[in-house]
């Protein structure tokens, strides 16, 4: 691939360099995590790496008791690290996730320095809506604006079939990546992640056109559906709905372990809009991956809808993600014993001491029931600017922690 080999000799001689999509990476090798669980009840392998971690994310997110409290972070791969910040200083964004050399290293930076218990694919939640001829750019500084618009009917009816969409042609970089990073994950004794964005905040993405304060034109369109003056938003839902539980289908075939739902606006809904238009068109999507994988677990996050935790019980994921601004152990009694919880210390917490953010951790795993109770996560994302260490330190700390009686 020329075009990797050009980028490699001009620009990374200090950094990992991506190599040409062809090529197979060198296993991963962890340059800060020197973290072993003494207590996992896995056996251990001759390289001394738990046989047990290669799944260990799964089996939680499957709602399983592990042998100690997973961890990965949402943007885990992201731009508080300085290996990133070399490619996306320097390429846009949609080339940096759409082309596989790229996009596989920035997979696998994090993992490398870190030792998450799982791999998360480099990409973006509005990555699949050309399939629908719906076109969009990630603009630096501006973020995601979509040309394509969507305000009716007509406008519904002019998209794209959902249905038989073939992924391979319309996103082809997509197995490339997933098919080498499921590589790399079982070289490095890891989970691969996919994720999607769930319908609403996709369509409401689209008929914003851009990072929205108020909503105001999805809105609109909810409350026409409403009144019957306009059915637009449900008919787009669900052409949504569609694609995206195809899409998650498609990921799990090539290569991923497990899907996570991203309804990252998920706080522009009251609980009767969440309800009546959000939630149903997820659970469909949700429905077309599990009736297809039913071993595959998916886990569901809605960012900033812990108000409404107790309509997210039967979304028929088989984790509920939680946001930051819910205390987990008030989560786990809104949600009940028996649904299995992802999450959720505030993101801010890493540019606290070390002492601070172990302290969270702890309290976190806690709260969840004790260490092997939960998958352990930020409420949100890592945010630009985190220092890196403390993300070592978070992680770290979950990985060691045994309980407050140990």
């Amino acid at each position: 691939m020329l075009f990797g080999r050009l980028i490699t000799a001009t620009l990374f001689s200090t950094a990992v360099a991506f190599t040409p999509s062809t090529s197979h990476h060198r296993p991963l090798t962890l340059v800060h995590s020197t973290v072993t669980d003494e207590t996992s009840s896995s056996s251990t392998t001759t390289s001394g790496t738990n046989a047990g971690d290669r799944d260990i994310l799964i089996r939680a997110a499957r709602g399983e008791q592990t042998e100690r409290t997973p961890v990965w972070l949402c943007r885990q791969a992201g731009r508080y690290m300085a290996a990133f910040r070399e490619y996306s200083d320097k390429y846009p964004f949609r080339e940096r996730s759409e082309t596989p050399s790229m996009a596989i290293e920035l997979s696998l930076q994090c993992h490398r320095a870190y030792g998450m218990d799982g791999i998360i694919m480099f990409s973006d939640i509005l990555t699949p809506l050309p399939t629908l001829g719906i076109e969009f750019d990630v603009v630096k500084g501006i973020g995601p604006v979509i040309s394509t618009e969507v305000k009716c009917e007509e406008d519904v009816q002019k998209l794209k079939d959902a249905e038989g969409v073939d992924f391979d042609v319309t996103v082809p970089f997509i197995r490339e990546i997933l098919g080498t990073l499921s590589k790399e994950a079982e070289e490095a004794n890891t989970s691969l992640i996919g994720f999607v964005g769930a319908p609403f905040t996709l369509a409401s993405y689209t008929i914003e056109g851009k990072s929205s304060k108020h909503c105001l034109d999805t809105k609109k369109m909810m409350m026409a559906d409403e009144d019957g003056s306009s059915k637009a938003m449900t008919m787009f839902l669900d052409k949504i709905a569609t694609m995206i539980g195809a899409y998650g289908c498609h990921q799990i075939e090539c290569g991923a372990q497990v899907i996570q739902f991203f309804e990252s606006w998920a706080h522009q809904l009251t609980p009767r809009q969440f309800e009546q238009f959000a939630k149903p068109a997820a659970q469909k999507a949700i429905k077309i991956i599990k009736e297809k994988h039913p071993d595959t677990p998916v886990i569901y996050f809605a960012n900033g809808g812990a108000s409404y935790l107790e309509l997210q019980r039967d979304m028929g994921a088989d984790m509920i993600a939680l946001d930051w601004s819910v205390d987990m152990a008030e989560a786990r009694k809104i949600l009940g014993p028996d649904i299995p919880v992802s999450g959720n210390i505030d993101p801010t917490i890493l540019f606290g001491s070390k002492e601070q953010i172990e302290h969270a951790v702890r309290d976190c795993i806690d709260k969840a029931g004790g260490p092997g109770k939960h998958l352990m996560n930020l409420g949100h994302g890592v945010m630009q600017g985190t220092p890196e260490e403390a993300v070592g330190w978070l992680v770290d700390e979950c990985k060691r922690y045994k309980g407050k009686d140990a």
